[in-house]
């Protein structure tokens, strides 16, 4: 470990955020402009590193994704902490070399330097795996004079060591929902997914006492709407989640119902009218779920079966009935899927009433199941993590291995899906369909006026651009609020904004298929050898 002059104390550090693509599909631009937001979710990761920093730093983030980095902010720090997921590598890269431009040291962590160390060879300080047990002895050798080192976690630390964020160096209002965190992990073995192998598979779960004083803090900050409970699967360890679930519920009654909230779980919670019934009172209005596909030999050949053996349409039912909306995940380019894939997961889609659905194709992501089985198949090429462009997303970036099917033939399938679902007369019927279902009796969030203005002013905003200026989605937005407003009126505000999320998901699905197009293109004939097929 090379060792220099030691740094001032107290250590100035700069928390920088990367960006985000553009192009993605969580970037949701447009419906953040129309609601006066900036971006749609507040760095976690980074308010919670500045947390088990040690109390005598001085500290200031920037979030590139709703602030420019300065130069002068550059020129305060003594060290430049980074980091983030395989879609932020680009400009997690680039702020690499503005901290050497200006002379400073430079830490990586998160998911995508734990899983490629490799790319960020440049980086002075790497953090591999959760920092709860690494950030005492980097902060203690940085201050000892260390200028470069690696520390990686050897076990799953235990939450309860984990800090409540630094939501005060947030900007609140510039995020359409601000994140915690009650669980780490996931029960289930997903071939494709990363969760188990970042996060493992027995989850762990901070105390609910723990988890309410974080709602404290954001709750003492002024903060009133939409929190996102940003666990894989919050259902992970069901017992423990029933209990935050009920704990939520008597904190939000005592406070007057100051926060709605949303979170990611597996459909199999469909099955369990208790856990339902808890979500609701706990003032749950969204979930979103990985449906993947209804093809069955799909979902048993990548381990995802706590969705086989169910109608997958009937669970979305139920959680409708439950009082929150599905948001769903879907893929195409499964080793199994047959030529007919893409009308089955259209028609899944429409009959599960599914309005928002990320609709992605199969990406090896590295260090999973999935990619170790390529790779010894021959089928994960040199090139299959290479970032050129920032669009690392499922959607943009799939396939990064040689397909069963011929690659052209997926990209016309998704191409297929992505134009159907998204067409407005498809994506607004699904909303009215879903609002009708959408059992939201009981569900509270009490603003203040100011809010309540803010609200009005995005309504408006919304109102003008999807009502008056798309020609395209005019009618069917006006329908969708009249059939809403006549139906579930208790409903309405949710109609309309899954109605301001077409402002994002309609142009951002005109131009991943036109992406997909000039890839199919690209690809060639679909019988060669080499990227379509094993060669």
């Amino acid at each position: 470990m090379a060792t220099e002059r030691q740094l001032p104390i107290p250590v100035h550090a700069l928390l920088v955020h990367p960006r985000f693509s553009a192009a993605s599909f969580w970037n949701y631009q447009a419906t953040c402009d129309a609601v006066g937001a900036r971006y749609p979710a507040s760095p976690l990761g980074l308010i919670t590193v500045a947390a088990l920093l040690p109390a005598r730093w001085e500290l200031r983030l920037v979030d590139r994704n709703v602030q420019e980095l300065r130069d002068e902010d550059l020129a305060w720090a003594d060290v430049v902490m980074t980091g983030g997921m395989l879609p932020q590598q680009p400009d997690t890269l680039a702020i690499v070399a503005l901290a050497a431009a200006a002379g400073k040291l430079s830490v990586v962590g998160g998911a995508d330097v734990s899983a490629s160390p490799a790319v960020y060879a440049a980086a002075d300080f790497q953090v591999r795996g959760e920092a709860e047990e690494l950030l005492g002895a980097f902060a203690a050798d940085l201050e000892a004079g260390a200028r470069r080192g690696t520390y990686e976690a050897k076990r799953f630390p235990d939450l309860s060591r984990s800090p409540v964020p630094r939501f005060d160096l947030l900007d609140l209002g510039k995020y359409l929902n601000i994140g915690v965190q009650f669980s780490r992990g996931c029960p289930f073995g997903c071939e494709f997914c990363n969760v188990v192998e970042l996060n493992g598979r027995t989850p762990r779960t901070k105390g609910v006492a723990q988890v309410l004083r974080e709602l404290d803090a954001l709750y003492a900050l002024g903060y009133r709407g939409h929190v996102d409970f940003v666990d894989d699967n919050l259902i992970g360890g069901r017992k423990a989640a029933k209990a935050l679930l009920a704990a939520l519920a008597g904190w939000l009654s005592e406070r007057g119902h100051p926060f709605e909230f949303s979170t990611e779980a597996s459909i199999d919670l469909a099955d369990d009218p208790q856990l339902l019934s808890l979500l609701r009172a706990a003032n749950f209005f969204a979930l979103f779920v990985g449906i993947e596909t209804p093809d069955v030999a799909s979902l048993v050949q990548s381990h995802k079966l706590q969705n086989t053996r169910r109608d997958l349409a009937e669970s979305v039912r139920r959680i409708l009935a439950a009082g929150m909306f599905v948001n769903a995940g879907f893929i195409l380019g499964f080793d199994a899927e047959g030529d007919g894939a893409a009308g089955e997961m259209i028609a899944l889609v429409e009959r599960a009433s599914v309005p928002v659905c990320m609709v992605g194709l199969l990406y090896a992501l590295p260090g999973t199941r999935l990619a170790r089985r390529l790779e010894a198949e021959g089928r994960l090429g040199a090139g299959a993590y290479a970032v050129d462009d920032g669009d690392a997303d499922q959607c943009t970036s799939g396939l990064n291995f040689a397909t069963r099917r011929p690659a052209a033939a997926v990209l016309r399938d998704y191409r297929e899906v992505l134009r159907e679902i998204y067409a407005p007369a498809a994506y607004f019927g699904r909303v009215r369909r879903a609002c009708r279902e959408l059992d939201v009796s009981g569900h509270r969030v009490a603003l203040a006026w100011r809010h309540r203005v803010r609200d009005l002013r995005a309504f408006g905003r919304i109102a003008r651009r999807l009502g008056w200026a798309d020609r395209s989605a005019r009618r069917e937005f006006w329908r969708t609020v009249a059939d809403c407003a006549l139906h579930n009126p208790a409903a309405l505000k949710i109609a309309v904004s899954l109605s301001a999320l077409y402002l994002h998901l309609g142009p951002f699905a005109r131009s991943v298929g036109d992406r997909a197009a000039a890839r199919i293109a690209r690809e060639g004939d679909p019988g060669r050898p080499g990227r379509d097929r094993p060669g």
